[in-house]
């Protein structure tokens, strides 16, 4: 390892991965914040379930506008500018929120939220894995992961200091969104463009003076070769080839990962703390330390993910973590049935929530990122991206309903289904693609 380490400036593919990620931070902020205010916001605006569902999803129809414009932006004029209008958006709608006087204001800003959101869970991990030499890409992806969790832990932290000022801490929550909007947008003027972008463009040049500060002569000039191979006889891009015959089976394989990432179900427990928790009767105080509690877990786990990514592979971290909750949610759903202490409900929460931290959450995001060929991997990214909000909307907007009808418990029976439907999916469907270049995986994927 240390003789590839020496073809590459590991310092500077750091650097820029990071300022990348910083989209991923954003994605974790609108993602959390929300599960602090909504006890704020069911006071302030009377929700019944079906608007609690719609207000909490309303994100996720955001982020399906977002990655379809992501998708032609990145085509068209390359991923940076992609990146630096997703964090305006994001600052922007972040302010429209705090400052919103009716439920119909604050769903069409959080929906612009999500447009930011939407294009940066599609543009982020897109970019960190075209600068990222194979060697290192499934880290380097997983930093998005990162600090999404980072995003997540921040915000619940915020959201539990803020929960006692007031009936308006709700506004501070979603208003503070603009300061790490405005830190991403700054980081990413400095941001190079990618290099598999400028070559798609004709501009070979300045990809060949990028690979050069990512690595070595020898390095950018045989990453320029493999990419010239790739790209040639690709036609213009467009939807229509994002299915053909050839590509198919890479699409339909990151559309089945993406919403089985949904619908595994643990984004339930992610925004939904405070109700799963006041079912078996913890106060306000004790549901927002619970957040907190479940951001820090989620945190490190991801750090034991990046660890593994590399070493273990993306495969053996898909089937640990799909089984491994099918098993926790049939628990969970018989302690809240049976009203057990919040103490023995928090326990098997935050295992399901390690379990998703150091495999599902942040190995989709990287085989997404890696199994499209170069030449539709924009459009075929933002199908899969798209299909993924799709089905957090689903999720999302489906569990107050089901929870006031079956139960809090209810739904977990399902997710645990699903977990091992996704096992058996897993098992039969994807092959390992750890330390294989973007290029060799497109010859195996389009080959499948």
């Amino acid at each position: 390892m240390s003789n590839s380490n020496d073809l590459f400036n590991s310092k500077y593919i750091l650097g820029i991965s990071f300022i990348s990620a910083l989209g991923g931070y954003l994605f974790g902020f609108d993602f959390a914040v929300i599960s602090g205010a909504l006890p704020f916001l069911r006071n302030v605006f009377h929700l019944s379930v079906y608007w609690e569902g719609f207000l909490t999803g309303s994100l996720a129809l955001g982020c399906i506008v977002g990655c379809l414009i992501a998708g032609n932006l990145a085509d068209k004029y390359g991923r940076k500018p992609g990146l630096m209008l997703a964090a305006a958006i994001f600052g922007i709608s972040s302010l429209g929120m705090a400052f919103s006087n009716s439920i119909a204001v604050f769903i069409t800003m959080r929906f612009a939220a999500g447009i930011g959101v939407g294009m940066a869970s599609m543009l982020s991990p897109l970019y960190i894995a075209e600068v990222s030499p194979s060697a290192i890409r499934g880290r380097n992806v997983a930093i998005n992961q990162l600090t999404i969790v980072i995003g997540i832990l921040v915000t619940n932290l915020v959201n539990y200091i803020l929960s006692d000022n007031g009936p308006d801490a709700w506004r501070w929550m979603f208003g503070l969104g603009t300061i790490p909007a405005l830190l991403f947008f700054i980081g990413v003027i400095w941001l190079p463009e990618s290099p598999r972008w400028l070559m798609k463009a004709g501009r070979t040049g300045h990809a060949k003076a990028v690979l050069e500060k990512i690595g070595s002569r020898g390095f950018a000039q045989k990453t320029i070769a493999d990419i010239e191979q790739s790209l040639t006889g690709g036609s213009k891009q467009s939807y229509k080839a994002v299915f053909q015959k050839a590509v198919r089976p890479a699409v339909v394989l990151g559309i089945a990962l993406a919403v089985f990432q949904q619908l595994c179900g643990i984004n339930v427990v992610f925004n939904y703390t405070s109700t799963i928790f006041e079912s078996v009767g913890a106060n306000l105080d004790r549901q927002l330390f619970e957040t907190v509690a479940i951001g820090i877990v989620n945190l490190v786990f991801t750090l034991v993910a990046m660890a593994l990514v590399d070493k273990l592979g993306r495969r053996p971290l898909m089937l640990i973590g799909s089984i491994s909750l099918a098993i926790f949610y049939l628990i969970l759903s018989t302690l809240l049935k049976n009203h057990a202490s919040a103490a023995l409900v928090s326990i098997v929460v935050l295992l399901a929530i390690a379990t998703y931290g150091m495999s599902l959450a942040p190995v989709t995001w990287v085989l997404i990122s890696e199994i499209f060929p170069n030449n539709v991997r924009g459009k075929a990214s933002s199908v899969a991206i798209v299909s993924l909000w799709i089905a957090y909307f689903i999720l999302v907007f489906t569990f107050p309903i089901l929870a006031a009808k079956l139960g809090t418990y209810g739904p977990f029976y399902f997710y645990s289904g699903i977990c091992f439907l996704g096992f058996l999916f897993i098992k039969s469907k994807v092959k390992e693609t750890k330390g294989q270049t973007l290029e060799e995986l497109e010859g195996m994927m389009v080959g499948h």
